[in-house]
């Protein structure tokens, strides 16, 4: 028992104990709570369908343009642009067929409102990330899309993920990125 005293007294052992002490409350608040602040995240948020992701199903794409990173990424986020790009490749669509407001927080429509949504984060000529959606989606349901540009070469290398859509549709979305995005953006800027 008297060692027990001492060592309560001992100056180094109470520093020690003060270390750990605050080691463990660091390793909580740093660690565990965000993990914590996710699970309620993802269990209180019904917007974004995380479900096909967390399963893994995503769709991601790697796509080469013989034009530079900032050409690609203007004709993403100028309404005239890609509206000219969607009637050049399509003839269903209108002249107008897109409505975007390039600026975070900024909305648009494409493929004359089949497609809706807003943008999420700029960054000029390397990233654009939008919360999308197609119309017939079931009420509040958005995934993310996510464009990230690099120079390569004399021309631009788009690396494209897409998360969070309603379960089933991968294949059909693979199919709809490349044939009303990448092949007509392709045919449009070149």
């Amino acid at each position: 028992m008297k060692k027990l005293i001492l060592m309560f007294e001992n100056k180094n052992y109470c520093r020690r104990n003060k270390f750990l002490v605050c080691l463990t409350f660091i390793i909580i608040f740093f660690v565990i709570q965000p993990a914590i602040a996710q699970v309620n995240k993802n269990a209180m948020s019904e917007h974004i369908n995380t479900a096909d992701s967390v399963r893994g199903i995503t769709i991601h794409q790697e796509i080469y343009f013989k034009v530079s990173p900032q050409s690609v990424y203007q004709a993403l986020l100028n309404s005239k642009k890609f509206s000219d790009c969607t009637k050049k490749s399509f003839d269903m669509f209108t002249a107008n067929s897109a409505n975007i407001d390039s600026a975070v927080g900024g909305t648009f429509s494409v493929f004359d409102g089949h497609i809706i949504g807003r943008i999420l984060e700029l960054v000029p000529n390397l990233r654009i990330v939008e919360a999308w959606r197609v119309v017939d989606w079931p009420e509040g349901v958005y995934s993310i899309a996510r464009f990230e540009f690099k120079q390569q070469g004399i021309g631009a290398k788009l690396i494209f993920d897409h998360i969070g859509f309603p379960e089933g549709l991968k294949e059909h979305l693979s199919i709809g990125w490349q044939q009303h995005y990448w092949d007509a953006l392709i045919k449009y800027l070149q």
